[in-house]
């Protein structure tokens, strides 16, 4: 594992920073935001594959095409990150805590890329980037959530957060189920320890968010990952 682990960090930092100045470059061409995850995708392929991480996927035929959607995925490790933007095959943007964008390099890729920042510590601040996030979403753009709010060491579900859903019905497109599994063992939570694994993703079928609250459904996406994950 730490032989792994050097190898990963030797090479991938560099191509880290080589890749942030790449992404500088494609502004000067594309402000969508598009290129920007593009480049993102390209190098979470290159750190799973330093990593020695394969990546099965099962029913992308579930994705919609050319119409936004909220995907909901379950969090068992660092890895479900690198595995999801490298193999959904569509363009999406992440909602994610806003401390993550403080982080150099990533975090302000993120930020050059579009993706979301909710303020979790301030109900009030919070409310206003989801109905800021709704807005992105009734615009054409997909995100990625992960209900839980933080990964769960187990591999079990944890109790889901409300604002992915009250998001959902806000924005009134279908929510797509994500079911990954095999990522919680790649790299244990408080160890940077990298070992190699195969991690399976499955996407369920649209769950319609139209004359619904949040409540019901939350239990139906939550049904609906813990089938994926069965």
């Amino acid at each position: 594992m730490l032989i792994r682990t050097l190898f990963v960090w030797l090479i991938g930092l560099p191509v880290t920073v080589f890749l942030f100045i790449v992404v500088l470059i494609s502004l000067i061409f594309d402000r969508s935001g598009n290129s920007v995850h593009f480049i993102g995708s390209l190098w979470s392929r290159i750190l799973l594959f330093l990593s020695g991480v394969t990546v099965d996927i099962k029913g992308a035929g579930h994705l919609l095409k050319d119409k936004s959607q909220i995907l909901a995925s379950n969090h068992q490790g660092a890895f479900d990150i690198l595995a999801l933007q490298a193999f959904i095959p569509i363009q999406f943007r992440w909602v994610a805590k806003k401390s993550l964008f403080k982080i150099p390099i990533i975090g302000w890729s993120m930020s050059l890329a579009g993706y979301i920042g909710i303020e979790r510590e301030r109900a009030g601040s919070a409310y206003k980037s989801i109905e800021a996030a709704a807005e992105k979403v009734k615009n054409g753009t997909s995100v990625l959530i992960f209900p839980e709010g933080t990964r769960s060491a187990a591999g079990t579900l944890l109790p889901f957060k409300r604002g992915g859903f009250l998001l959902a019905v806000k924005s009134g497109v279908p929510v797509i189920p994500v079911s990954i599994q095999g990522t919680k063992d790649i790299m244990k939570k408080e160890s940077l320890l990298i070992s190699p694994g195969r991690v399976k993703v499955v996407f369920g079928k649209p769950i319609s968010t139209a004359g619904v609250d949040e409540k019901d459904l939350m239990e139906s996406v939550r049904k609906a990952i813990e089938q994926g994950l069965g």
